[in-house]
């Protein structure tokens, strides 16, 4: 068992606020409950009255792209999506091999549990190195103490041998854990990849993890080749139809598609920080309904930041509350749990080390969410009802020997780029 003595617990449905200690059980399923006292013999952790609540999930996180980081440029600015995509990270991910994988796992695994994150939902790339691709990066977050669900983005603009090796790896990885089916975009799945991925979702018990509208350049393709927009195609193939599947960005969408996906049962995540970045649009969440979940797509792995990010964007966009900014956060535990996915058991925390010269009650902790809380607040992280952040260093994983293996694959990367 792991005890915390003295937490202020902040109930992450309620936002109530109770101090004393808690009893954290270990396992996929373990409970948190509250204890008179702490067992003679028993180690705690003192929290000091510091808080203590949920850890986070990232609803759609890039984790290929972690060695990005002050990369060298393309050849040329890119004239737009398509361009960046083509010039940059089409670029970057051709040129991952396994050991350039395992470092992305490992850095950007290391900096989201640093943030406060225990469950990553991870959208991969590496179509040179697809084999046993998905297994490296399980298993470098499984050693971190991470959550995961994982999946290969599939896509055709490789070539049929390069898709055929991502359905493959797709395959063989969920018949060993649980995860998705990834496609790329519309614009990049033909027709015989898009429903051989919807079969290998529906065989093997899994949802689709698909970008949406992430450009109108999405848009247009779609009209061209196929005689509809992006949501209608994947309404008339079944994609919607799962309620494990997940929708990225979703940018660009008309009243048409905006019904036709509250009338299904799949999900959107939003992305505010990486379409700021790419100056492709903003995302609107008129007429979707309320399944919405935040990502980083791999802009980072703090999902305080882009729960802010979210926040800031809709004042001018009509406004939104801080408890709505926090809520649509904490979605992704209601997407988890109502599809039975394991690994975000009520034992999954975060203490905070926050100690503002405002009072911090159940009314305006959202308001502090947004305001006052950051990730440099993230004192400790207990993921599966274990320690694996403590006083703002790893504990399952030595950081200093991961950043001597990263920084020698990122220099091998660059080479390459």
């Amino acid at each position: 068992m792991l005890y915390l003595r003295d937490a202020s617990f902040v109930d992450w449905r309620t936002l109530k606020i109770r101090r004393g200690h808690l009893e954290a059980a270990p396992g996929p399923a373990g409970k948190v409950r509250f204890v008179s006292r702490i067992p003679r013999g028993e180690k705690a952790l003192d929290c000091s009255g510091r808080l203590v609540t949920k850890s986070f999930v990232i609803a759609h996180h890039h984790l290929y792209s972690a060695l990005a980081c002050g990369m060298p440029g393309p050849a040329r600015a890119p004239k737009n999506f398509p361009d960046m995509l083509k010039l940059v990270w089409w670029n970057l991910d051709r040129k991952l091999d396994r050991d350039m994988i395992r470092a992305c796992a490992m850095a950007g695994g290391i900096a989201a549990a640093k943030a406060g994150a225990t469950f990553i939902i991870d959208h991969h790339s590496s179509p040179n190195a697809v084999q046993g691709s998905l297994d490296v990066i399980a298993d470098a977050l499984d050693e971190i103490g991470l959550s995961h669900l994982l999946c290969v983005e599939l896509s055709d603009r490789d070539g049929k041998a390069k898709s055929e090796a991502g359905l493959e790896e797709t395959d063989d990885y969920l018949r060993k854990r649980q995860g998705l089916v990834g496609l790329h975009a519309s614009f990049t799945v033909g027709d015989d990849l898009l429903y051989r991925a919807i079969a290998m979702a529906v065989g093997r018990n899994a949802g689709i993890h698909i970008h949406v509208a992430e450009a109108v350049d999405d848009q247009k393709d779609c009209v061209k080749k196929h005689g509809m927009r992006v949501i209608q195609r994947l309404a008339r193939t079944g994609v919607l139809e799962s309620p494990k599947t997940l929708l990225v960005h979703g940018l660009h969408l008309s009243a048409q598609e905006r019904a036709l996906f509250r009338s299904s049962r799949s999900w959107f995540v939003q992305n505010e920080e990486s379409n700021q970045n790419n100056a492709v649009g903003a995302f609107d969440p008129k007429g979707l309904g309320d399944r919405l979940l935040l990502g980083t797509d791999g802009m980072h792995g703090d999902m305080i930041a882009s729960t802010r990010a979210v926040y800031l964007a809709a004042q001018g966009r009509g406004g939104m509350s801080p408890l709505s900014a926090y809520r649509r956060l904490r979605r992704a535990h209601d997407y988890l749990s109502e599809n039975k996915f394991s690994g975000d058991g009520e034992n999954n925390l975060v203490i905070l080390d926050y100690r503002p010269p405002t009072p911090v009650s159940t009314g305006n902790l959202a308001g502090h969410f947004l305001y006052g809380i950051n990730a440099s607040h993230v004192d400790s992280v207990v993921s599966g009802g274990k320690l694996i952040v403590k006083n703002k260093r790893m504990v399952l994983v030595d950081e200093d020997k991961v950043r001597q293996f990263t920084l020698k694959q990122t220099e091998r990367l660059w080479r390459r780029l």
